[in-house]
């Protein structure tokens, strides 16, 4: 997929600015932005010093298009690995154009969407890993979020991921030495010692599959289900974490009957609060379309808060009780967290809800009372250690899983006492999709789909 041309793309988003950034990367990189280039020091950029700045304009025939500064990174110390060029100009998109196009006319080919990182990647300047979290460090919106695309970034998964494929390595080498004396039956790869690489390969990939679910929302915002009765606090309770009165508010019952969200974020972490329907039984058809919506959206949060009234609870606690374990069964293994609220109409007591293992809340979201403690609670819930790898990718994630199944025809291979040349096909399959992951073992295609996600200019 690597050509030898020279491109070129604007590497500032679409628009006017203070500055724009011109880029170019290639061997003639240099060599053509000399042509147009007067540099002030009169020194041509070819036999400057990679990593340095040069004030001067872009001349073309004679006429002056923009006053610039030009930064040179030679190869191989580069984002690249190839000699690259970026040009700082005024921000106006007349000038923007009129230097891309100066270019490009002059030989110069415009860079496909990723191609920067492309080359970046199959120049050996970082793995795939890394290449990809390129592009989750520029969509990043919060803490959370570009903290992860920076640890992977910076090779943290790359590393975990590279160690396992090597011990794999180790012993399919050992494996196919056998092969080589077959006829003298001589056995160089210890099973035992096998059987425990084994098992701990798939303890890793377990852990890091099963942070898959926790990387994702955190990536991309964390669904929270507000749930519960009809004239519970639902809406109130949205508006109050919001800060803002996105739901209207009523003591009608049922008066929420479409699916009501926003995100916010909270130390760090995106929150996307759901607002729904209350629950109940009712012949109200839009109302009941509004009541499936919310069971929808219970199967797509990551945690669900059950509002209920305080003074309804003592009410028709058995009723009530009832509803959240009918609701416990539908979620499965989803955190949820019940709130009590309207304590500052009714405060129910300690003892009211003592038989409840489930994570509980008294609040009272007109007057904002526990609101704090709630909040804590979630950021608590949602916090990543720092030393914790979590896998964000879905890529990454479908390999690891068919990495695990390899894994596992592996050890039924060596409990069932198959040959050699069975075993070393299986040992193959999991290395090559340990590979995938990196980037070691990979095709044009794959290649492709990845970086034509990326936005031009990087």
């Amino acid at each position: 997929m690597l050509n030898d041309n020279t491109i070129i793309a604007i590497s500032t988003p679409t628009g006017i600015g203070a500055i724009s950034i011109v880029r170019l990367s290639g061997d003639k990189a240099l060599e053509i932005v000399d042509v147009f280039f007067i540099n002030k020091s009169k020194k041509k950029l070819i036999n400057q010093k990679t990593n340095t700045s040069h004030y001067g304009q872009i001349v073309d025939k004679g006429i002056l298009i923009d006053e610039v500064i030009v930064t040179i990174y030679k190869n191989p110390n580069s984002f690249t690995g190839e000699d690259t060029v970026e040009i700082s100009c005024h921000g106006s998109k007349y000038i923007q154009q009129k230097i891309l196009h100066l270019f490009i006319k002059n030989g110069v080919a415009p860079a496909k969407p990723g191609e920067f990182s492309l080359r970046s990647f199959l120049n050996g300047k970082r793995d795939l890993i890394q290449a990809e979290a390129i592009a989750d460090l520029i969509s990043s919106e919060n803490e959370a979020s570009h903290s992860l695309a920076i640890k992977q970034m910076k090779g943290g998964f790359s590393i975990e991921i590279k160690k396992l494929r090597k011990k794999l390595l180790d012993f399919a080498s050992l494996i196919e030495l056998e092969l080589d004396f077959s006829e003298e039956d001589i056995e160089f790869a210890d099973r035992n010692q096998f059987k425990l690489l084994l098992n701990k390969i798939e303890k890793t990939i377990s852990k890091l599959t099963d942070s898959f679910s926790l990387g994702n929302v955190l990536k991309n915002g964390i669904p929270i289900a507000i749930i519960g009765p009809p004239n519970s606090g639902k809406s109130t309770l949205l508006n109050t974490l919001l800060n803002e009165d996105k739901a209207i508010v009523s003591e009608i019952a049922g008066t929420t009957r479409d699916i009501i969200e926003d995100q916010i974020n909270l130390n760090g972490i995106n929150f996307r609060f759901i607002d729904t329907a209350g629950l109940r039984k009712t012949k109200n058809k839009i109302e009941k379309i509004g009541i499936k919506k919310t069971y929808d959206k219970l199967k797509n949060a990551s945690y669900i808060l059950y509002v209920v009234d305080s003074q309804s609870y003592i009410k028709k606690k058995s009723n009530i009780k009832l509803e959240i374990n009918s609701i416990l069964k539908k979620i499965k293994n989803t955190p949820i967290m019940i709130l009590f609220n309207k304590i500052d109409i009714y405060k129910i007591s300690d003892n009211d809800i003592s038989d409840l293992s489930i994570d509980k809340v008294q609040i009272s979201a007109k007057n904002k009372t526990g609101i704090k403690s709630l909040i804590n609670k979630l950021i608590l819930n949602f916090k990543n250690d720092k030393d914790q790898t979590l896998i964000t990718n879905a890529r990454h994630y479908s390999a690891l899983l068919k990495t695990n199944k390899s894994v596992s025809n592996i050890k039924k291979g060596l409990s069932n006492n198959i040959s050699g040349d069975l075993l070393s096909i299986d040992i193959k399959e999991a290395i090559e999709n340990l590979g995938e992951i990196t980037g070691e073992i990979t095709n044009d295609e794959l290649l492709g789909n990845i970086f034509s996600k990326f936005c031009i200019g990087k």
